[in-house]
């Protein structure tokens, strides 16, 4: 990092509440290869968020408050989903759904928000589906997606067993998505 260049906030979340969950292996993958100039701040309570509710919006729970602090002090957002019946998890849903909403005056959380997908899976398709449900979800609610390259790890479990090689593909292709992120961080 040059004395120029300012380090960016990355608010990182795994889609997956599994304790010995794929997508938060490779989080933690993703971390080591990152460069200096991003730090992460990883997200570990979507099992603690309540179901959206409407009527619980205003006030919202101390939970949902602190996710969208957190999302809206972040100068993006990197997101690793599993893949469960051809989508998303639900409590990843979940979070999408609270940040979807106008609180307090302040802007949408995600509205504009630079956001990076990658995601695991034990089978052979590598979360594709769910990223693409994701993708049209973040479309929505207006958030920069990265657009290329995605990432997708197929057979996760064996390729994460001892870690990804510095100079793997998929190493390579991580560190490309953040690249293309800290691009939609500038812009």
């Amino acid at each position: 990092m040059t004395t120029h260049e300012a380090a960016s906030t990355v608010f990182a979340v795994s889609g997956s509440l599994r304790s010995a969950s794929l997508n938060s292996r490779l989080l933690d993958e993703v971390q080591k290869l990152a460069p200096g100039n991003i730090k992460f701040d990883v997200f570990d309570g979507l099992a603690n968020l309540p179901h959206f509710n409407e009527d619980q919006e205003f006030p919202a729970p101390q939970t949902v408050q602190d996710l969208r602090s957190r999302v809206q002090n972040a100068d993006g957002i990197l997101i690793a989903t599993p893949e469960y019946s051809a989508s998303i998890p639900g409590a990843l849903k979940n979070a999408i759904d609270w940040l979807s909403r106008a609180y307090d005056g302040a802007p949408l959380p995600l509205a504009g928000k630079p956001t990076a997908i990658i995601g695991a899976s034990q089978g052979p398709l590598g979360s594709v589906r769910a990223q693409l449900t994701l993708r049209q979800i973040l479309h929505k609610v207006d958030a920069a997606v990265v657009r290329q390259p995605e990432f997708l790890l197929p057979t996760a479990h064996v390729q994460l067993e001892s870690g990804l090689a510095e100079d793997s593909a998929s190493a390579q292709i991580l560190r490309a998505i953040l690249a293309e992120l800290q691009v939609l961080i500038k812009a």
